[in-house]
């Protein structure tokens, strides 16, 4: 977080969209506010063209900033000041979490961040150099506050991919067919999927 530089951290397999909007999920949660803007790196499970002046958010990372109501300012590339409270908070976290897990074997991903959690709710309480309070009390202070209440609902992840209506005024995802209007023919159609919609515009 900007003013108390308050960390969250957990472990993904990876860093595709579903791992990526998922830690954004949880960080938001973590925090129990929405921050006015979030400023990502630019990994293509965020920003799907990185452009000085008018960088492309990933459509399911744009889905969940407008469920968020949050804005998506991605910095700018090769541009590390733009991002520089993360580029130290990372530094800290490699020190204070990752150091001290480097020698202990984990045989699952929730093992794993059960002891990042724990470190690292202990790198949040800890009084910083420059300031005599702990991250969490300037966190409580001067982030939460600016900070708005998170929806009721939590995001539902969703895909976000286009398809093309066959001749027989149907589209095919994931091997399940769909029919559209036939008007529609031959035309490309956007197609949002969740665990539990298929939503087709």
């Amino acid at each position: 977080m900007g003013a108390s530089n308050y960390t969250y951290a957990e472990a993904t397999r990876s860093q595709d969209t579903y791992d990526w909007i998922g830690s954004n999920i949880r960080a938001l949660e973590f925090f129990g506010g929405v921050p006015r803007a979030i400023v990502p790196d630019n990994l293509k499970s965020g920003v799907t063209s990185a452009d000085r002046y008018e960088p492309d958010v990933n459509p399911t990372f744009q889905d969940f900033a407008r469920h968020y109501c949050v804005a998506i300012l991605p910095c700018r590339v090769r541009e590390p000041r733009d991002k520089a409270k993360v580029e130290k908070g990372v530094q800290v976290v490699e020190t204070r979490i990752l150091a001290a897990l480097r020698n202990r074997t984990f045989f699952s991903l929730t093992d794993l961040n059960a002891a990042i959690r724990e470190l690292l709710t202990d790198l949040n309480a800890r009084a910083t150099r420059d300031i005599p309070a702990s991250r969490r009390v300037m966190f409580e202070t001067t982030d939460l506050p600016a900070m708005s209440p998170l929806p009721v609902a939590r995001y539902e992840l969703a895909e976000q991919t286009k398809a093309k209506v066959h001749l027989d005024y149907h589209i095919d995802v994931d091997r399940h067919y769909y029919s559209v209007h036939y008007s529609h023919i031959g035309k490309s159609v956007d197609v949002r999927t969740t665990e539990r919609i298929v939503e087709i515009f």
